[in-house]
């Protein structure tokens, strides 16, 4: 796996909650759960995004954005327009749930002559693991992307899917929603003017990107430059200076950096295993020297992160809907005229 597709390892939509909703303005959904990435794509109509101290966005149809959490953000017709719950129906998400003109799950508008209505699809992403922190670190507060990229396909088989009832919809759901979370990401980093991190820039030189394949392939692998160099076909020197110069730092501090959040990861996931066997696991034969090196890469020694667990803990889930799936929350307080 390369850099970038690494960093998706714990980023999966399993049992993901998903809301689509056809709403007639005027209409405001306030997500309050603070997910760590909430992605909403707009298949017809337009409304804003309000994240909290941010401009607004205005989002058209066939355009995807994504915000960052955890902080509330509105989904709104028109700037101003305020989410005040009101009750619509048996069909509608409860009070508890966070919505009411807004049912949970796939569904068609509750009520309204659908005239200049918006359909919305959201999909609330759950991230775990130290190895997903890294792309969160590297995405801004919202990230949008218009329509006419690479996204386009996926969003047409979501809708597709949406409108279906088919057995093994919420597999394909889960499957589009990371295909989707990919082709969006991929394309900011790609578009003129983005702002990619320097390690996903690099993977493009063709000496640079070899590298990083190999180390992120084969991380527990004994590197050293010259066996690097070797399986790159350059010189030492020249590798050396190529990737510090693209990446920022050595082929071997990247390595280190990288196997150190292979080894968080490992141990908040594999509380039976040794402190000494995930050092193995990630390079190091010596468990003294897995230690050190851990503890001045992350600042505490592999017990100590392991006791106290700073990778983010799974969220609770919220009971079915009538038509929708089970999953990580997705909570909205909305209205619809």
């Amino acid at each position: 796996m390369d850099a970038f597709g690494d960093l998706f390892r714990g980023m999966r939509a399993h049992g993901s909650l998903f809301g689509s909703s056809t709403l007639s303005p005027p209409w405001a959904l306030h997500f309050v759960d603070g997910a760590p990435l909430t992605l909403c794509t707009v298949l017809g109509g337009a409304g804003w995004i309000v994240p909290e101290h941010r401009p607004p966005e205005h989002l058209s149809a066939g355009e995807t954005v994504i915000v960052r959490g955890p902080d509330p953000f509105t989904f709104v017709d028109e700037i101003g327009t305020r989410a005040e719950p009101i009750a619509c129906g048996e069909h509608c998400a409860t009070p508890e749930q966070g919505g009411t003109r807004h049912r949970l799950g796939w569904s068609d508008t509750c009520g309204g002559s659908g005239d200049g209505a918006t359909t919305l699809i959201v999909g609330a992403y759950p991230v775990r693991g130290e190895i997903s922190r890294r792309l969160l670190d590297a995405l801004p507060v919202v990230l949008r992307v218009a329509s006419g990229g690479g996204a386009d396909p996926v969003m047409e088989h979501l809708a597709a899917e949406a409108a279906a009832d088919t057995p093994g919809q919420q597999v394909v759901l889960d499957r589009l929603l990371d295909w989707l979370l990919v082709c969006a990401i991929r394309e900011y980093f790609d578009r003129p003017g983005g702002r990619p991190p320097a390690w996903y820039a690099a993977q493009r030189d063709p000496v640079v990107g070899d590298a990083l394949r190999l180390l992120h392939a084969e991380p527990a692998a004994p590197w050293k430059i010259s066996s690097l160099a070797d399986r790159t076909g350059v010189s030492r020197s020249t590798l050396a200076k190529r990737f510090a110069d693209l990446v920022g730092e050595p082929p071997l501090t990247y390595l280190t950096r990288w196997r150190m959040t292979l080894a968080a990861d490992l141990l908040a996931e594999r509380e039976a295993t040794t402190v000494a066997e995930i050092g193995r696991a990630v390079g190091y034969s010596d468990a003294f020297a897995f230690s050190a090196a851990f503890k001045r890469i992350r600042g505490v020694s592999p017990s100590e992160f392991r006791r106290t667990g700073t990778v983010a803990p799974e969220g609770p889930t919220v009971p079915t809907s009538p038509t929708g799936p089970t999953g990580p929350p997705l909570r909205e307080e909305a209205v619809s005229g």
